[in-house]
């Protein structure tokens, strides 16, 4: 039996969002239960970045309605252009960030790596000092987008409690810090209100890792393996509550949207991700046969966000 969220029980974690954010949000509340959001990562790094995007649409017919970016490498001039041109199409801009271990490592295997991170949480110490540098310094470049009216999922931190990145190598109480900092940072001091905040767990929920509710606008999961994972979505439910939406937030194999109706598994939107999983883990006619589901939305099925 699918559930609808109702639009008053989802309110943003930033009073002060700008509008295009809190109608995107309140769209997304609206969905809930009711149909699913196509997404798709990019991979600006092992192919060109309107790869994958081009792929689904010469075999669909239609583009995702999210479009995955990531801050990774410090491509942050070309993650913000691809960005406002796909918020101009009428797009829904989603962005994480494989964060090089602090105190300055860049890209995906840096982001593997460990520190202490009770010493950079702690003011003062010269780790710390670095790692706010760092948070600044993308700061920047949301705010840019900001600037331009780009509502942006922003997904910090993810696969957090699967503990192979740095921020989750600490364990919950070090990370909810950790993603409190963030929060607080980049929401009071650099006055960012165009960003929807995505708690992105891994293919686990596990207990303890939730910040709160006034630190999380949308709560997701992820995972590489087929089927609906109704009892994943579950398992995030009964974390978050049924009090905002849940996104399938990274996976490899689609789920079936028909098996997704049947067994209740309300995801708000599936982010499929680049290269190989797109291309290997989903044939050409399944892809066609999801994308044109009357149950999927595409972009071409989104309404406006502007005012």
């Amino acid at each position: 039996m699918k559930e609808n969220l109702l639009l008053e029980d989802c309110t943003l974690s930033n009073p002060n969002a700008i509008y295009e954010a809190k109608k995107l949000f309140k769209y997304i509340c609206s969905i809930s239960g009711e149909s699913i959001l196509s997404g798709q990562q990019e991979s600006d790094w092992k192919a060109p970045p309107n790869d994958e995007m081009e792929y689904i649409k010469g075999i669909t017919g239609k583009l995702p309605a999210i479009r995955g970016l990531d801050y990774i490498n410090e491509d942050y001039e070309g993650v913000n252009k691809r960005s406002i041109e796909w918020w101009e199409l009428g797009g829904i801009v989603s962005i994480c960030w494989h964060w090089g271990m602090p105190p300055d490592g860049i890209g995906y295997e840096s982001s593997k790596g460990t520190i202490n991170l009770n010493e950079a949480l702690t003011e003062g110490t010269p780790l710390y000092s670095s790692m706010v540098e760092r948070m600044d310094e993308v700061a920047q470049e949301l705010k840019k987008l900001q600037e331009a009216r780009v509502p942006v999922l922003w997904r910090p931190f993810h696969e957090f409690d699967g503990e192979w990145f740095w921020w989750g190598k600490g364990g919950a109480e070090l990370f909810v810090k950790l993603w409190c900092l963030m929060y607080e940072r980049y929401t009071r001091y650099h006055g960012l209100n165009n960003l929807i905040w995505v708690l992105g767990y891994s293919g686990e929920i596990k207990e303890g890792w939730y910040p709160g509710d006034n630190y999380v606008d949308i709560a997701g999961a992820d995972t590489y393996n087929p089927g609906p994972h109704a009892e994943l979505f579950q398992q995030a439910v009964g974390t978050v509550g049924k009090k905002m939406p849940v996104a399938l937030h990274e996976c490899g194999p689609i789920p079936n949207p028909a098996e997704m109706i049947i067994k209740g598994a309300n995801w708000v939107w599936f982010l499929t991700w680049h290269t190989i999983h797109v291309k290997e883990q989903n044939t050409p006619d399944y892809l066609r046969d999801v994308y044109n589901h009357q149950y999927v939305i595409t972009l071409d099925k989104l309404p406006s966000f502007k005012r």
